[in-house]
């Protein structure tokens, strides 16, 4: 089955953001910029994006909501070799565990790669996170689970959750409090019940405020629900947090959840051309009800 460009999501390598896009067997990144214009139409419809860098051997259709964009099958086999499934129990590289800050009192606990490095915590759209220790996979899953029940703090967080604190976030003091105050409370389980083999890492706190767009872009009140057959999206670029775009447009600023568009073959459009064919919105700042289109 033959396909246009098809958007593989937003990595965050560095500081800026990129979306991946695949076409067969070709590759290209877009690096984002704010201030830029961004427009596309979907076409046709929603296709499986494979696992493990392996195409859908069924090209299966998917469901247009999901964040996943993948068949029950293609779902099985990327889980069945992800940490998070715990089946890699002889990993031998370095892990790292990390506390990560969304909003007030919306606090994680995880663990990444250590080669990695931040790249995780950007692409979960943390705003303000630190490391709390390294050593072997094994000691870093014990550690998440020690410190999750003695701090109270979940391993997920829903971007439900994050989308609707994020444009009511407080000045950088206030939101490194927290983390610097829950890190204290982590180094004083050393001796018990944290694993001797995980190397407790010193306190230093990284804001993403800055890099995200964050402080200085207007409140998101708006969110993209589903692509459509046809259905255009087009704004400027104003923020951007793990896997979400800010874009305004006439209407105020809409957020775009990548993994939405992953799977859907997207054509170009210029945003100051862009004809009336939206798609369906969300309301994010009053409780999740329909807004209408975009």
């Amino acid at each position: 089955m033959a396909f246009g460009w098809r958007c593989t999501g937003v990595a965050w390598p560095g500081d800026v953001p990129r979306l991946g896009w695949s076409k067969g067997a070709e590759r290209r990144v877009s690096t984002l910029a704010y201030g830029a214009g961004l427009g596309f139409r979907a076409v046709g419809e929603r296709h499986c994006v494979g696992a493990r860098g392996n195409v859908c051997p069924l090209g299966a259709v998917v469901s247009v909501r999901s964040t996943g964009a993948r068949c029950p099958e293609c779902a099985r086999l990327d889980r069945a070799h992800s940490v998070a499934a715990d089946t890699l129990l002889d990993d031998p590289r370095t892990y790292r565990v990390y506390l990560a800050w969304f909003g007030p009192g919306l606090v994680k606990v995880g663990i990444t790669r250590e080669e990695r490095g931040a790249a995780r915590l950007r692409e979960q759209g943390a705003v303000v996170f630190s490391w709390l220790g390294r050593g072997p996979l094994m000691a870093a899953r014990r550690t998440e689970e020690v410190l999750r029940a003695a701090l109270g703090v979940p391993d997920r967080i829903p971007y439900a959750r994050k989308r609707a604190v994020r444009g009511q976030l407080p000045g950088e003091h206030e939101r490194l409090a927290e983390v610097v105050e829950l890190y204290g409370r982590a180094a004083e389980l050393e001796g018990r019940g944290w694993p001797e083999s995980l190397e407790r890492l010193p306190l230093d706190v990284v804001d993403h405020g800055g890099i995200f767009g964050l402080d200085r872009a207007p409140r998101a009140t708006r969110s993209v629900r589903e692509l459509v057959d046809k259905g255009v999206v087009v704004g400027e670029l104003v923020a951007a947090a793990g896997p979400d775009l800010h874009l305004a447009e006439g209407g105020g600023v809409v957020v775009l959840d990548t993994r939405l568009i992953t799977g859907w073959e997207l054509a170009a459009v210029d945003p100051a051309a862009a004809d009336d064919v939206r798609v369906p919105l969300i309301d994010i700042a009053g409780g999740g009800v329909q807004g209408g289109l975009f």
